[in-house]
């Protein structure tokens, strides 16, 4: 395994990172010791940061990591994330304000048995209760005063809103989508989070599936898993498979498989931490592990770039 610094200020963490959103059975459903399986062969292989969030199964990934981490939590940096919140009913909203953020945290401390979080990161913008940016880094500070956290991110911001979170307090990372078939990250964020000592946890660097390499133009998904319901996976499968397809004469020649060549697209980029790969089984994390060593040049990037594009 390989580390990298987080940012200016935070911890070294390991290349790719553990993915959790599986495990809390929002993608048609999750055997939990298949989970508890894939944090063991995870940390075993030497991966040391696993990421989860409040909202991933309405807590049970949360409460199935902080179970598969004991006994081991001093070894691995742990990140979690806040600001979509349920009611009785399930109904989803999201939420920066500051006493909403603090509720937030001692929940997920309780359900991740732990009295501390490594990394806490705003989930995505509040769109819902509209609080500001800098009301929300205001509670993420008073967490980090409180010793409940130790390191404050931000997921699915863009630069404006970045800007106006380091009005209060640096931010240690962001985590935005960021891989082959989704490159726009590249173009402004990327470079920002550079200059500003920004680290990078960038998730979906297999696009939730379309870079595993295991799509057809007949692929399709139960109901109760999010992906039937989304553009990329239904209308735009097609050209996605051929893009694929195309892709794989690149990985055969690097003696690659397409999640590996996708993982070493990810992680080439200088702006990046670590590619949090999701898990749903042991091979999925252990399968993308060769893609440490890749080394990517410039004349195979464009071919990347190029396809992605077509």
């Amino acid at each position: 395994m390989q580390y990298r610094k987080l940012g200016k200020n935070g911890p070294a963490i390991s290349v790719i990172g553990f993915g959790s959103w599986a495990t809390g059975g929002d993608w048609g459903g999750q055997d939990d010791q298949l989970s508890l399986d894939s944090i063991r062969a995870a940390l075993d292989a030497g991966v040391t940061f696993f990421d989860t969030a409040a909202i991933y199964g309405k807590g049970h990934s949360e409460e199935m990591i902080g179970k598969g981490l004991k006994g081991d939590r001093s070894k691995v940096v742990l990140a979690t994330k806040c600001g979509m919140v349920w009611d009785e009913n399930g109904k989803v909203s999201k939420n920066g304000t500051f006493d909403s953020i603090l509720r937030e945290a001692e929940a997920s401390l309780r359900r991740l048995g732990t009295d501390y979080i490594d990394l806490y990161q705003m989930h995505w913008p509040d769109t819902d209760m509209n609080a500001p940016a800098e009301e929300t880094m205001r509670a993420m500070e008073k967490l980090v005063q409180d010793g409940k956290v130790r390191y404050v991110g931000v997921s699915n911001y863009n630069v404006d809103l970045l800007e106006k979170s380091l009005a209060v307090r640096h931010v240690d990372s962001l985590q935005p989508p960021y891989s082959i078939l989704r490159p726009a990250v590249e173009k402004e964020i990327l470079p920002y989070c550079l200059e500003k000592g920004i680290g990078v946890v960038s998730y979906s660097a297999l696009t939730s599936g379309l870079l595993s390499g295991t799509y057809t133009y007949d692929t399709k998904f139960p109901e109760n898993d999010w992906r039937s319901r989304n553009k990329a996976h239904t209308v735009d499968l097609h050209s996605n498979v051929d893009r694929v397809e195309k892709l794989r004469v690149i990985a055969d020649r690097l003696d690659l498989t397409v999640p590996q060549l996708a993982v070493a697209y990810v992680i080439a980029h200088p702006a990046i931490t670590s590619a949090i790969v999701g898990v749903r089984k042991p091979s999925h994390i252990l399968g993308v592990l060769p893609a440490i060593d890749v080394k990517l040049d410039e004349a195979t990037l464009g071919e990347i770039r190029a396809i992605a594009a077509s």
